[in-house]
């Protein structure tokens, strides 16, 4: 590896810097976001998105995939720091943190860039507010080979440290797109294939719906579901039989369905 950085001081200010990417605000003015773990920061270099920084603990020095993803790191412009495992507990804020952490640039495609018909099937989730769940449907988006994830209105942040967490790798592989709900749907407009919404009050199952391609499975948020005007703004909306005592899915395990449903 090339020269390495040396951090032992918990009061450091990149220690410091770092660790203030749990906080959206801060996330948000420097435009970075913190992801943990060996397998995300290899799954990063290998789609082409190395770290700006590069944490890792003595004994994580010698991994031959940690010296391949701090080549990478340093030959794109980035820091590569050795540090204590107090300050990866630090960093973390965990008591058994990973042994690598790393901070990356985050990327939001522009909605206008999307091409519908370069995959089957797409995402659209409204005010989703838990980063667990909109960080397993990115995962589950990248599983199923969908062409992307759009944010509309006012969503959790997909660059939450419980989110990147919970995409165990597939923030770097999905490409994100936001949007205002008056932007979604004047976008909308324009869509070549079908626009799929669920609802509890639908009629129509969602095995028989018409998913024609390309697909767009339209979700609102965990408590209200979709608006009124985005359930009006779809082809059809559809429901997912409820037989036993709950009368819900998660929402993760919903779009999962749903998800799949498009794409049988």
């Amino acid at each position: 590896m090339s020269e390495i950085r040396q951090i032992t001081s918990l009061t450091n200010p990149l220690v410091k810097a770092v660790r203030g990417l749990h906080l959206r605000k801060e996330r948000e003015a420097s435009g970075q976001f913190l992801a943990e773990g060996l397998k995300i920061v290899t799954e990063a270099v290998e789609l082409g998105r190395p770290p700006r920084v590069l944490l890792y603990g003595p004994e994580a020095r010698d991994h031959a995939v940690l010296r391949k993803a701090a080549d990478a790191t340093h030959k794109a412009g980035g820091e590569v720091v050795e540090v204590t495992r107090d300050i990866l507990e630090k960093i973390s804020r965990r008591d058994n943190p990973q042994t690598v952490v790393a901070v990356f640039e985050q990327t939001f495609a522009a909605l206008e860039s999307l091409v519908p018909a370069g995959h089957a099937v797409w995402v659209a989730l409204h005010a989703v507010r838990d980063p667990g769940n909109l960080g397993t449907i990115v995962r589950t988006a990248d599983a199923a080979g969908c062409g992307g994830v759009i944010l509309v209105g006012e969503c959790c942040d997909p660059y939450s440290v419980e989110a990147v967490r919970a995409t165990m790798g597939s923030i770097f592989a999905v490409p994100l797109y936001r949007a205002s709900i008056p932007e979604f749907l004047a976008w909308r407009q324009a869509w070549p294939g079908s626009v799929i919404g669920t609802l509890l009050t639908a009629s129509v199952d969602h095995r028989g719906a018409d998913y024609r391609r390309p697909s767009l499975i339209l979700m609102g948020n965990e408590q209200q579901g979709l608006t009124a005007e985005l359930a009006a703004a779809c082809d059809v909306n559809v429901k997912i039989p409820m037989r036993g005592r709950a009368d819900s899915l998660n929402l993760s395990v919903a779009a999962g369905i749903m998800i799949y449903a498009a794409i049988d």
